[in-house]
């Protein structure tokens, strides 16, 4: 008797250790904890910062998108906002300046002027944007005006205030849009 509640035992044991729960083993590559790169108006956005995972989350207005014409040009701008470590504010944004969006397009992230698209990083109170010399690309892989959906990619460079640039890389967001 003792030997049979012992292999029962046992096996229910060998059963419970070999199932997997992927909350609790995230993908090892960073790329793979990033949402789908869909084209649904899902409301996503996801991007590696310096290598790690950055998602939006934890403060209030956390993900935004607009895309508008305005004073005779048309102004796109998605950003997203998280709380590093639960304390310190960071953001993520994408832009244009007086620049018209298009599917299948892709713009040059530079300096924040007239004609042109940017990308910019927020840590605490400090803003960091793309320029001349530290430069990114966003690409528009789908605009639908009837649905307001925009989908695309982005990656950009930007150096902060003590000379250490930070790469924003595999930026992908499915959002609706404002107007």
């Amino acid at each position: 008797m003792k030997l049979l509640k012992f292999t029962i035992l046992l096996f229910f044991a060998t059963t419970i250790s070999c199932c997997n729960n992927d909350d609790d083993n995230p993908p090892a590559d960073p790329v793979d904890q990033l949402p789908p790169a869909t084209q649904t108006g899902a409301r996503t956005f996801g991007c590696l910062l310096d290598g790690e995972v950055f998602l939006p989350g934890n403060t209030p207005n956390n993900l935004d998108c607009v895309y508008q014409f305005v004073n005779g040009g048309y102004y796109f701008e998605l950003q997203s906002n998280r709380r590093k470590n639960g304390v310190d504010y960071e953001r993520i944004a994408i832009g244009t300046n007086k620049l018209e969006i298009y599917e299948g397009g892709t713009f040059l992230l530079k300096e924040n002027m007239p004609g042109n698209a940017l990308g910019v990083y927020i840590y605490k109170y400090d803003t960091y944007t793309t320029s001349e010399s530290y430069t990114g690309e966003l690409t528009i892989t789908k605009l639908d005006f009837d649905n307001h959906i925009v989908s695309g990619t982005f990656w950009f460079d930007v150096e902060d205030g003590n000379g250490v640039v930070h790469e924003i890389r595999e930026g992908r967001f499915d959002m609706r849009f404002t107007e």
